[in-house]
């Protein structure tokens, strides 16, 4: 892993702040999925956290991990300076989860990342969306699609099979879903990201020093099993520790999510100018 100094933070954050698409009428969509409770609405707080300057709770997130808190389509934009956003938009939707009849159907995913899904469905475990639902877009713009996609991986059930933690594994069944998911982003040429997240309370040296996040052997092989497994080059994936107990932001917090969000956002504007 490279290390990021706190002079990348600010250039980071200088990109994002600069930031404007080279097509005006397209706002960046950057889609989260991944496993319940794994943390996704919590990198969006903690994203608007960090540009913000101050810790946000806009998108409901659930400490319990109890299941997906997640259950509708949701829009977050992230506001700038007062009356306007930056040109980038997070969608959150419900989480995976192992049993079937419960957790986002991967056909919606695939719907929301071709843009035939609006803000605000509540998803049915059970079926996809029909197209007679009213939140259903018949004719996606290019700005309704989503434009890049970020998996979203708790460090604490990134592991190999552990019998005495059967509850946080990633089973087959999860990976085959999550693997159908990357093979529908593949065939739409959607740059991917994945996030592991938590990696505070999967590594002690990293929970004592969260700039030891570079020199941990045991996140590093961490990631290493996340590529194996799920196929992500480990170029493309990010640690961070989200916001969830702090009452004020961190630099050392604030550039690891300022390191991914660079990344998103940039091969998201590749993406949407090769097209």
């Amino acid at each position: 892993m490279e290390e990021r100094s706190l002079g990348k933070q600010v250039r980071d954050l200088q990109i994002v702040n600069d930031y404007q698409p080279f097509k005006k009428d397209v706002q960046l969509r950057l889609m989260l999925y991944g496993p319940a409770g794994a943390g996704k609405s919590s990198f969006i707080n903690s994203v608007d956290s960090v540009l913000r300057g101050k810790i946000t709770h806009r998108a409901a997130a659930d400490s319990l991990f109890r299941g997906s808190f997640t259950t509708k389509y949701r829009e977050y934009k992230i506001q700038k300076v007062p009356g306007t956003h930056y040109p980038f938009v997070f969608n959150d939707i419900m989480g995976l989860e192992r049993d079937a009849g419960k957790g986002v159907c991967v056909e919606d995913v695939k719907l929301a990342m071709k843009g035939h899904v609006k803000n605000g469905y509540q998803f049915n475990p059970i079926s996809p969306i029909s197209v007679d639902d009213q939140h259903y877009n018949r004719d996606p713009s290019l700005n309704d699609r989503v434009h890049v996609l970020v998996c979203v991986i708790p460090g604490n059930i990134a592991g190999l099979q552990n019998d005495d933690n059967p509850s946080q594994l990633l089973t087959e069944d999860f990976e085959k879903q999550l693997r159908e998911v990357r093979l529908a982003t593949s065939d739409m040429g959607i740059p991917e990201f994945a996030i592991l997240t938590r990696i505070d309370e999967t590594c002690p040296e990293v929970n004592k020093d969260i700039r030891n996040v570079y020199k941990s052997k045991y996140l590093k092989k961490k990631i290493e099993e996340v590529s194996g497994r799920m196929g992500f080059p480990q170029n493309c994936i990010f640690p961070v520790k989200n916001y969830h107990s702090e009452i004020n932001i961190h630099d050392d917090t604030d550039t690891l999510i300022l390191s991914a969000l660079t990344g998103m956002i940039e091969s998201g504007e590749d993406f949407v100018n090769d097209l």
